[in-house]
């Protein structure tokens, strides 16, 4: 099969690739579109460590179903699916518990640190076990079914905490996760949705996706802001979706006392300054959320019932032939301006 391989950092090559066998329990799907994850980016160049060469990665995936293991009995050849991005064992502690996020013997589609490898769909094939898919809804193309694992990491982080109706929350980074919870939080009720990038373009875009307020933080002084419009009160609750100390500060910065903070950016393996005398001081509730543990149906209605909007953040979607472009083009300085971009084999 044709794959796009890894095949040292910052180095991808288009390659003829044994197509995988599947196990009993497995499914090999035939591919038609995997979006390129920032994960993905951050391990094509060694900075996180979990794409280790020689790696297919890729695991924001739909396709369709070419043949199945003889232990697979609801899945059949034909059936247009997607996967989790996560494999897990279904049988530990977190498993039983529903928190197949947590699973114990965790392995990710496309993700190989120094525990395992674990090949994924930038591929014309891929191998996964049947427990892991889901049927995408007959009206739903590939490239749509390819954001249902990015959709559900927002959905999964707004369901950490209870929304209220009255809420004012602050997104802290506009970027594709974080307007994915900027429509998430919509549907979930929140009266103020305030959105906070550098980016002015993202804060267009969050505008129209649903933030009733956006805010740059090189123009404002968005923790003032925030209390103007909360009669001095601060945020009901605030999503850091960047990972880096000034926007984790920023995040504690506009809430208010009991406020709660829930931590969905993962940017850097470094430890980041914490700012702990605010967290205690203000008795702030502090979550994290960690990719998602079971709602792809819901995510996959939201995305078919056009509640949440995927297609304005597909950039382009292109044949895989131009992954390796594309990777350079994301690593470039002005490599911010690009939004989803999705790879065909």
């Amino acid at each position: 099969m044709k794959a796009l391989l890894l095949t040292a950092p910052s180095t991808l090559a288009i390659v003829d690739f044994p197509t995988p066998a599947i196990a009993d329990d497995e499914v090999l799907v035939r591919i038609h579109a995997c979006g390129i994850c920032g994960s993905d980016f951050h391990g094509w160049d060694g900075s996180s460590g979990r794409r280790q060469a020689p790696l297919i990665m890729g695991h924001e995936a739909s396709g369709e179903i070419v043949a199945t293991g003889p232990r697979v009995e609801k899945w059949h050849a034909g059936d247009r699916v997607t996967f989790d991005s996560t494999i897990y064992c279904g049988v530990c502690h977190f498993c039983c518990q529903g928190q197949i996020n947590l699973c114990e013997n965790r392995r990710v589609v496309g993700v190989s640190p120094n525990e395992y490898k674990q090949h994924g769909a930038f591929a014309e094939f891929v191998a996964v076990p049947s427990r892991i898919l889901y049927r995408l809804p007959d009206t739903l193309p590939f490239d749509q079914a390819a954001m249902i694992e990015p959709v559900s990491i927002a959905v999964h982080a707004v369901l950490r905490i209870k929304i209220a109706a009255t809420d004012t929350v602050v997104v802290v980074g506009s970027g594709m996760i974080g307007l994915l919870i900027v429509q998430a939080l919509r549907w979930a009720g929140a009266k103020r949705i305030v959105a906070v990038d550098l980016a002015e373009n993202r804060l267009t875009l969050a505008r129209r996706l649903g933030a009733t307020h956006t805010f740059n933080p090189s123009t404002s002084d968005v923790a003032a802001e925030v209390a103007r419009l909360t009669e001095g009160l601060g945020a009901d609750a605030a999503f850091e979706v960047v990972g880096l100390t000034p926007t984790v500060n920023l995040a504690i910065a506009v809430l208010k006392r009991s406020g709660s903070c829930v931590l969905v950016g993962n940017l850097s393996p470094k430890t980041q300054d914490f700012p702990l005398q605010a967290v205690v001081t203000k008795e702030i509730t502090v979550t994290g959320t960690c990719s998602s543990a079971g709602e792809y149906p819901l995510c996959l209605d939201l995305i078919a019932r056009g509640v949440i909007d995927v297609k304005p953040m597909i950039e382009t979607v292109a044949p895989l032939e131009d992954g390796a472009a594309w990777f350079e083009k994301l690593s470039a300085k002005d490599g911010g301006k690009y939004m989803k971009v999705i790879l065909q084999p």
